[in-house]
């Protein structure tokens, strides 16, 4: 049994999630069991320097470069604090696991380009700093097989949530909604797995351009809303909602402009607003599931958007013969579920084997996923 830490910064920007856990085994022999769980703050003014990266007209290389050295130390902190809580030496990881903060990703290329994304937060500071060996960069080995190097977690949910008689679809509502699909008795080269749409990006940059917070509470702004059909039907028209999978998406396409956007040419009531942002986020998750249903299917929600009770009620209006539920009700944890993951790729690569899943990502092949730092 070893023990082991993963990251994982996301979209959203609401924080560093850690997940101390136990791991031992590798492939489908993989056990894991969550010792602690937190979130940390990422500083105000750090998140202004992550956002100014997040913009084409704003970001530089002088910037990226030492944003990546700044959330290094912010990572290695949050693994020195977790440890601490739990009472364990830092000396006494196996290694860290960190998917690191996304700045871009572009698995499309537009001409003159590559396909390519980058994910920040030096590896050598984390190792440094933890005296631990860490493992990173878990999406470009994916892409360099023609993939796109995403979704990340369809490993990690096949190892944790098959099932002999149901289809699982693991629904994660970060600032990006995705799912992973495992129909029932699966092997798997039958997983399905793909960005779905928006998750909280758009309600979480409403909630912030009108009152000056970070997310939406338990839906309570959604709730005091009404819909606005006509802005509903259009949102419904993006393309990338009706587009084939495999698909990933993130903030080039729904983030801040696209907000902004919405803001200027929509003088609606704030609530209203929101309220169709969390209808949009729902309809765009269930009109891509409808066609994995099944009379035993379970829909399991992650992510901070499944404590948004008005975007859960919703998705269970528009899936009413799905079984609905939050990974609390089964026993997980919703807000863990990424970081774990990030340990489960890690324990892979740290035994020399595969975690990618092509039929998720597009990949020609399966293969070892990361980048490892030693520490000695």
């Amino acid at each position: 049994m070893s023990y082991a830490v993963g990251l994982m910064s996301g979209t959203s920007l609401d924080g560093i999630d850690a997940a101390l856990v136990e791991i031992s085994g590798e492939d489908e022999e993989t056990n894991v069991q969550l010792l602690a769980f937190e979130t940390y703050p990422i500083q105000e003014e750090t998140i202004k320097r992550i956002k100014k990266v997040l913009s084409i007209e704003e970001s530089n290389v002088a910037l990226i470069c030492s944003l990546n050295v700044e959330l290094g130390y912010a990572f290695a902190e949050a693994v020195k604090d977790i440890c601490e809580k739990k009472g364990i030496q830092v000396e006494q990881l196996d290694f860290v696991a960190s998917h690191g903060q996304t700045v871009y990703h572009l698995p499309i290329p537009k001409s003159n380009q590559f396909s390519s994304t980058l994910q920040i937060g030096e590896s050598a500071i984390i190792c440094e700093e933890t005296k631990t060996t860490v493992v990173s960069n878990f999406r470009e080995r994916d892409m360099a097989l023609g993939g796109q190097g995403a979704p990340i977690v369809p490993y990690s949910e096949y190892i944790l949530y098959k099932d002999k008689k149901r289809t699982r679809l693991l629904q994660n509502i970060g600032g990006i909604g995705n799912v992973t699909v495992i129909p029932k008795n699966a092997d798997l080269n039958q997983l399905v797995a793909f960005d779905t749409g928006p998750g909280n990006m758009i309600i979480d940059e409403l909630c912030r351009h009108f009152y000056q917070v970070q997310y939406d509470k338990g839906g309570a702004y959604a709730a005091a809303g009404k819909v606005n059909q006509e802005l509903f039907i259009q949102l419904m028209t993006h393309p990338f909602i009706a587009k084939s999978y495999p698909k990933t998406t993130g903030r080039e396409e729904f983030g801040e402009d696209f907000t902004q956007r919405l803001v200027e040419e929509w003088p609606i009531k704030p609530n209203d607003l929101i309220a169709t942002a969390t209808q949009f986020t729902a309809s765009s998750i269930a009109e891509n599931l409808k066609q994995f249903i099944d009379e035993n299917t379970d829909l399991i929600v992650a992510g901070g958007g499944s404590y948004n009770e008005t975007l859960i009620k919703m998705l269970k209006a528009q899936l009413p013969t799905v079984n609905v539920q939050i990974q609390e009700e089964i026993g997980h944890s919703s807000e863990a579920k990424e970081a774990i993951a990030m340990t489960i790729l890690g324990n892979q690569t740290l035994h020399h084997k595969p975690s990618n899943v092509p039929s998720a990502t597009g990949a020609s092949s399966r293969a070892i996923l990361g980048k490892i730092t030693y520490y000695s």
